[in-house]
């Protein structure tokens, strides 16, 4: 009996070691990764949170005002930006298992006043054309000052593509999505996204409406040129952007995005549109899928923060990167960070 419970013990101390390895390596993979993005001074800040084996790992770097020292922690706030787009998405999916929406639907049912200039050739645009950019949207409405504008903008689009056809980011086409949401579920959007999203998986920082206190943990970004930036307001829906969140939060919208038990994360993974070899749109998703990797993820960029969030469903890994600087290259920048950090962890 003795020498079982030794085994049992060794065996035991064996996982936990192992354990310790793995969180050890994911936690010097993200801060060489971090410190190396951090070299470009053009970068003040970062936080990146990585789920990985069940584990989450979040760690913050730089300083959220040049010269203070004041490093970000998990009770930081950030604009996610276009990242919200995916809380759209998730909606719409839940929306069409509800059968509340067909993907199918001309969106002119939806609208409460005649839109024909919405179709090319006869050709109208459907809810998947809006969720996956290829509606023939203008990318900024033409009008925002709020939503009475919004829709006599709409009024005044002229689709020039068969709908379905062309990609062409819209931040358009996801307000019309949010606006859909409300009247077939009769609701508010922001209250959609609560009830189906934030209550449920406890995102209890995750938020459109800031009070006092969450303005003061609300990140101040910065251009290249080290000018302090505005915070975005949101006038319309929040299709598009509007989001604020911590990398707490971001962490169990990981673990929801990763979970396939899940019948809305499958649907708002199905690809809806293929463009190029390994690429396609999803619900609001940007989703490669070459050989067995398979990479689902969205980039979000404001005028002083950028984001980008990503999942692995075969790895079961998520990772997001938060940094308090936005100009032209960010992105793209961010993306090799996430690339190399991705492949340091996996070593």
């Amino acid at each position: 009996m003795k020498y079982l419970i030794t085994i049992l013990f060794f065996a035991l101390l064996g996982c936990k070691s192992a354990q310790q390895i793995n969180k050890q390596n994911v936690e010097n993979a993200i801060t060489k990764n971090a410190l190396q993005l951090l070299e470009d001074k053009r970068f003040h800040s970062v936080s990146v949170a990585v789920y990985k084996d069940g584990k989450s790992t979040i760690k913050h770097f730089g300083e959220l005002t040049i010269g203070k020292g004041n490093k970000p922690n998990d009770s930081t706030l950030y604009e996610i930006a276009s990242v919200t787009k995916t809380f759209t998405g998730y909606i719409a999916a839940k929306a069409v298992l509800d059968k509340k929406i067909n993907l199918d639907d001309d969106i002119r049912i939806y609208l409460d006043e005649p839109c024909p200039n919405l179709e090319f050739n006869g050709e109208p645009i459907k809810i998947k054309h809006l969720i996956t950019h290829t509606s023939g949207f203008p990318n900024m409405p033409i009008k925002s000052e709020n939503k009475k504008a919004f829709f006599e903008g709409l009024k005044q689009i002229k689709i020039e593509t068969k709908p379905g056809e062309v990609y062409f980011y819209s931040n358009t086409a996801p307000e019309v999505t949010a606006y859909i949401l409300e009247k077939v579920y009769k609701k508010p959007f922001e209250e959609l996204v609560n009830e189906f999203i934030l209550k449920p998986n406890k995102m209890n920082l995750t938020k459109f409406t800031l009070n006092e206190n969450d303005r003061i943990r609300l990140v101040k970004g910065y251009n290249d040129k080290n000018e302090l930036m505005p915070n975005f307001n949101r006038t319309l829906w929040g299709g598009i952007s509007g989001l604020h969140s911590t990398t707490p939060d971001l962490v169990k919208y990981m673990k929801l995005q990763l979970d396939q038990s899940n019948p809305i994360v499958n649907e708002s993974h199905k690809k809806l549109f293929k463009e190029g070899s390994d690429f396609w749109e999803g619900y609001h998703w940007y989703i490669i899928e070459n050989g067995n990797e398979l990479i689902i993820r969205h980039h979000g960029g404001i005028y002083g923060m950028q984001n980008w969030f990503v999942i692995y469903p075969k790895k079961n890994i998520g990772i997001s990167i938060l940094t308090n600087t936005s100009f032209n290259e960010t992105g793209e920048i961010l993306e090799k960070v996430v690339d190399k950090l991705y492949d340091d962890i996996n070593k």
